[in-house]
């Protein structure tokens, strides 16, 4: 049995199903991490989600914010729903919607797994956290989303406040918990999240740091993997797996092996852009 993380798919059905291909996937044996942001931008956001859905024995997800964004958009009047992007448009309107965000809507915001050591998320999670805290703070948002009053979430989880610290309550606390798990790029020392910063390191003011570089962070006994940041590229440390590479942006798609003790990757060429593509800056 092989076990692979890979990074953001948003929507590039083509590119995954070559680094299916790449990493000679055997859904009889094998097991797929996929760190979130499974849609949009990519044109073929119906067909991935699709193909993740029909790997659900074989795969584990993670939720981004690109897929929670598709959630409450599934959520819209019709009307609402024909402002969205076409690629978006395709996945709502379809025949089988419904099934696919609903199960959508039951991923996690983390997924752990004891036995590998391996802890995924999509963004990051806060540099004061310790295991036990990011997988109490997932699962509290998990629930919500989960039950009956799901919808009063999903119009309350935009906006960048307020900072996360633990006697917030209510849509404040869930919101802020949502934005370290999925928006997380750089922070202050004190986890304060600068949401306009998206540069590679080293382009960053003063005071900031890439979440898991801040100084004094929580010791935490587990590696972890995660995407979202596509400027930041391929990033490999001793506990910290950062593996979108950009594939949506003419990068490349990764699947890094997490069983075994020999580090192993794999990577296919993302799609290609029009010079109108190209010439986009990510959000």
């Amino acid at each position: 049995m092989a076990v692979w993380a890979i990074g953001d798919l948003q929507g590039c059905y083509d590119t995954t199903q070559r680094l299916l291909e790449r990493i000679r996937f055997d859904p009889a044996r094998d097991q797929l991490w996929f760190c979130g942001d499974l849609v949009n931008r990519g044109g073929q956001s119906l067909e991935t989600l699709r193909l993740v859905h029909s790997l659900r024995k074989n795969a584990k997800v993670v939720l981004g914010n690109h897929d929670l964004s598709l959630i409450a958009i599934g959520e819209r009047t019709v009307d609402e729903k024909r402002r969205v992007n076409p690629d978006l448009q395709r996945v709502v309107f379809a025949e089988d919607a419904p099934e696919l965000l609903a199960w959508l809507r039951q991923r996690p915001l983390a997924h752990h797994d004891a036995e590998l050591g391996w802890l995924m998320v999509h963004a990051g999670i806060a540099p004061n956290w310790s295991l036990e805290d990011t997988l109490t703070y997932a699962r509290e948002v998990e629930v919500r989303l989960r039950g009956g009053s799901y919808r009063k979430l999903l119009r309350a989880m935009y906006g960048n406040r307020p900072m996360f610290n633990a006697k917030l309550r209510g849509f404040d606390r869930y919101r802020a918990i949502i934005n370290v798990f999925t928006r997380m790029r750089y922070c202050t020392s004190r986890g304060r999240i600068a949401f306009e910063e998206k540069g590679v390191p080293g382009s960053q003011p003063i005071g900031l740091y890439p979440w898991f570089s801040v100084p004094g962070q929580a010791v935490r006994d587990v590696r972890i993997v995660c995407g979202h940041w596509s400027a930041l590229g391929l990033s490999i440390s001793s506990n910290v797996h950062a593996i979108d590479t950009g594939a949506v942006w003419g990068g490349k798609l990764t699947a890094l092996r997490l069983d075994g003790d020999e580090f192993e990757l794999r990577q296919v060429r993302g799609r290609m852009l029009d010079p109108s593509q190209a010439a986009a800056i990510e959000e």
